[in-house]
């Protein structure tokens, strides 16, 4: 699996009134890669998502999954966003099968699949709950089994753990790099959080406002073998703080 997006623009409006949003942005997302991209609000982090998801097209520029367009939505990648979607009146296991039935698949695939990626994300017992009787982490993970059971190529987090308080957001991080870890999946994060990104992230683009263009990317070799040590270890604490000045102004930063 391969995810490119290649010299992308987009802009909203027209004439006078136009407003460039992003401009130029390219990375890629390699099989069993994951990487984050990180800016503050108004960056176009969000923007340059819903083209990735197709649900909005770029101006300039292509984005690719394995060398073919993105033209609109897709089952080869599976969306998590910030808020958990869940649908209320359904079960944890009626809301992860959703999407399979809407593919059509067999009732013995869904229930098999269903169960699998329940028992993957760590909620097998909460099968029968629906979403009001769990917590917001738990509710999380409900959506991440759903977006995985429709088997992407890549999954898309839209700052997916924002709406969560500090403890349950680094519980949830740690289980995230676990899953990343047992599955291999190829995942693609977006947030605000710089130490989020670096904590899950092996790539991290750093990215500017006004318009949104990516300024520094780095790769993140350090060890992840334990997250708890890693927030508090000095080459973590270093790069989180030589990046950190890159956001606070990025033209000292680049210069």
């Amino acid at each position: 699996m391969q995810l490119v997006v290649d010299q992308v623009s987009k802009v909203f409006g027209v004439g006078r009134s136009a407003s460039c949003v992003l401009e130029d942005i390219s990375f890629s997302v390699n099989s069993g890669e994951f990487v984050a991209l990180v800016g503050s609000s108004g960056c176009g982090k969000s923007t340059l998502m819903r083209l990735v998801a197709g649900l909005d097209h770029p101006s300039a520029g292509v984005v690719t999954v394995d060398g073919q367009p993105v033209r609109g939505p897709g089952s080869d990648r599976g969306m998590v966003f910030q808020k958990y979607s869940l649908y209320p009146w359904l079960t944890a296991a009626q809301n992860v099968a959703f999407g399979m039935e809407l593919q059509g698949l067999s009732r013995p695939e869904i229930r098999e699949r269903t169960g699998y990626f329940l028992e993957v994300v760590g909620l097998a017992d909460a099968a029968r709950r629906r979403p009001r009787e769990i917590s917001g982490g738990m509710q999380q993970r409900v959506a991440i089994a759903r977006a995985l059971a429709a088997q992407p190529k890549i999954l898309l987090l839209d700052e997916p753990f924002g709406a969560l308080d500090l403890q349950i957001r680094e519980s949830m991080q740690e289980f995230l790099h676990g899953l990343w870890q047992r599955t291999g999946l190829s995942a693609l994060l977006i947030t605000h959080d710089l130490e989020e990104a670096l904590l899950l992230a092996q790539r991290v683009h750093i990215m500017a406002p006004r318009p949104g263009r990516i300024v520094r990317s780095v790769q993140v070799d350090l060890d992840h073998g334990n997250m708890a040590h890693l927030r508090v270890s000095p080459p973590f604490l270093a790069l989180r703080e030589e990046l950190a000045t890159c956001l606070r102004g990025m033209e000292p930063a680049l210069a």
